[in-house]
């Protein structure tokens, strides 16, 4: 199980292909608050729903001085068909090594309809200017979650 974090935790770097095949770090972040949030798997419709509300609300968190950067297991094509399909807007990476989820304390012993299984936590992690970790949400839900973190910010 990946340890979780916390506020004030250096956030872990990493570097990873987006939906195009081209490299995205946190360190082209520098400077600038992003919302990292994880999820289990492009195309499917919790997963759908949580990337339409980010892509929904980026206008108003890039007003606020955040980036949007979603990360999951999936390979650059699977992401490039789910931004096509969907009309995405947010930042789509790929973690097939799940080294970054497990970094975030993303992966690991969740529920899932009642049986305990491995797999990707939905979470999202903010980011500081600093590269510092402000808030740290695991176990979120898919629907809603996106109008909390926006009131939680103040935004």
């Amino acid at each position: 199980m990946s340890e979780r974090l916390s506020p004030g935790d250096p956030a872990p770097a990493f570097a990873l292909p987006d939906a195009d095949g081209n490299e995205v770090s946190l360190a082209d972040y520098a400077g600038r608050k992003v919302v990292v949030y994880f999820y289990p798997a492009a195309l499917t419709p919790g997963c759908t729903k949580q990337a339409c509300d980010f892509t929904d609300n980026l206008e108003l968190l890039a007003g606020a001085g955040y980036d949007v950067v979603g990360v999951s297991p999936d390979k650059p094509a699977k992401l490039a068909e789910f931004r096509e399909q969907e009309n995405l807007k947010v930042t789509l990476v790929g973690d097939p090594s799940k080294e970054t989820l497990e970094a975030y304390g993303a992966f690991g012993e969740k529920k899932l309809y009642g049986k305990t299984v491995t797999g990707v936590i939905r979470s999202t992690v903010v980011v500081g200017e600093d590269g510092k970790v402000e808030r740290a949400l695991y176990n979120v839900k898919a629907t809603g979650h996106v109008a909390k973190l926006i009131k939680d910010l103040g935004i």
